[in-house]
């Protein structure tokens, strides 16, 4: 696989061309943002963008957006996966069983991958989009020990990408687990492109995703105006708009202070009457001192209005009952999240009501161990009721939602990891 280490020197730049709120081009903007390459955006308005751009006559025959690399090639309406392979980046796994086999890119399975492989597991590592997770989309990660002057989490996921990969971590991207097995002291994946991955253990850093407004018609503007996530690669699109960002947890408020930025104004709707119980006061302090920041308390999105794009919201206060349109052309959302954990559903692997793993001692009611587990020795912290299969991050029933906890639990993992596997001989 290509090193992205030195992605500088073999790529530059790429350059992307396409129509203004495509959602595929927002795509795939998204997915070379998460994976730190460098691109030129170049929208195409008319003919003469066209012919000027590409050497195109006309538009309306090119089947957009076209992503050029380097060397002069172009891709037309090019998937994801497409886009990844041509960087080198898809590649076919190397053994037929693992000692570990981590579920998740995220920053707890990084930290997972990274003191795993240097302590000489056999691990590989699944991501189903870009590495980083959820917290690769954040634009400024202010308050994780060592930087002092920030890092986005983009960035920040790549290092440690790239000291997994120095210690031989194989990364497979772009690849999902879709049903899981235990038997044997394995555990046998079904992968949704129809191979079967087998590993002595597991750790699922699947983390969560932002939870989705629920409105009749959000489909119908997804990525032509209204975004799940922080959106980092669409800060030059908001140039003097006004724009909205749902939630009042930090990934929303450090979404506003980015576009705060470019946009004319940033309006955060939150659904409580107050930040101090889910925002760092850093980012509190932050928001209070950016004047074209305004901060809407007891407000929620209940509708969403346009024709191909999205152009009005609905935005209702649950305290005085009133009602308002407001036009925009941007809507950011960043509330909650749902666990990633479907596949454990037709498993042992127990799960809290929201689809939480449990783990470690919380397995435990009235003293006792459910039924499934099937050793004498209790679970081991961050293993769930499935031995040899563990959780950890955002995933995990009762874990912190910070970066830092998360690659805490990540490393932790790997402790009882060798422990399990020590005593499966």
């Amino acid at each position: 696989m290509t090193d992205r280490s030195n992605l500088s020197s073999q790529i530059r730049k790429v350059r992307l061309y396409g129509q203004p709120n495509s959602p595929q081009a927002y795509e795939i903007r998204d997915f070379l943002n998460r994976s730190v390459v460098e691109f030129d955006w170049i929208e195409l308005d008319c003919d003469e963008d066209c012919y000027q751009a590409l050497g195109l006559a006309v538009l309306s025959d090119i089947c957009l957006p076209v992503v050029e690399f380097l060397d002069g090639t172009q891709i037309f309406a090019p998937t994801i996966r497409e886009i990844a392979q041509r960087l080198g980046w898809v590649t076919q796994p190397k053994f037929k069983e693992y000692d570990l086999s981590i579920y998740g890119a995220g920053p707890a399975g990084l930290s997972a991958a990274v003191y795993a492989a240097s302590e000489g597991l056999r691990t590989v590592l699944i991501e189903r989009h870009a590495v980083g997770g959820q917290a690769g989309t954040s634009s400024l990660i202010e308050n994780y020990m060592g930087f002092p002057q920030g890092i986005s989490g983009a960035d920040l996921a790549e290092r440690a990408r790239q000291q997994a990969v120095k210690f031989g971590v194989e990364l497979l991207l772009l690849r999902e687990g879709i049903k899981a097995e235990f038997k044997n002291n394995r555990i046998y994946v079904d992968m949704a492109d129809g191979s079967k991955m087998i590993a002595r253990a597991n750790i699922c850093a699947t983390g969560v995703e932002y939870q989705r407004l629920n409105l009749a018609n959000e489909d119908r503007f997804l990525n032509v105006g209204l975004f799940y996530g922080a959106g980092v690669s669409e800060a030059l699109m908001c140039q003097g708009k006004h724009i909205f960002v749902v939630g009042g947890g930090n990934s929303a408020g450090q979404a506003a202070i980015y576009f705060s930025e470019q946009a004319k104004k940033v309006t955060m709707l939150v659904r409580g009457d107050d930040l101090a119980a889910t925002l760092s006061q850093y980012l509190i302090n932050r928001i209070t001192n950016t004047s074209n920041i305004e901060v809407l308390f007891n407000a929620q999105v209940t509708g969403l209005a346009g024709d191909t794009t999205l152009q009005q919201i609905e935005i209702s206060n649950s305290r005085d009952g009133s009602v308002q349109q407001i036009d925009t052309q941007r809507l950011f959302v960043c509330i909650g999240g749902a666990p990633n954990t479907e596949w454990a559903k037709d498993t042992n692997i127990i799960r809290d009501r929201a689809g939480y793993l449990i783990t470690g001692s919380d397995l435990l009611k009235e003293g006792c161990l459910p039924k499934c587990w099937t050793l004498e020795r209790d679970p081991f912290f961050l293993e769930t009721s499935v031995p040899g299969s563990f959780a950890a991050g955002d995933v995990r029933h009762s874990s912190i939602k910070r970066v830092a906890s998360a690659v805490g639990e990540g490393a932790m993992a790997v402790t009882f990891v060798h422990k399990y596997l020590e005593s499966t001989g």
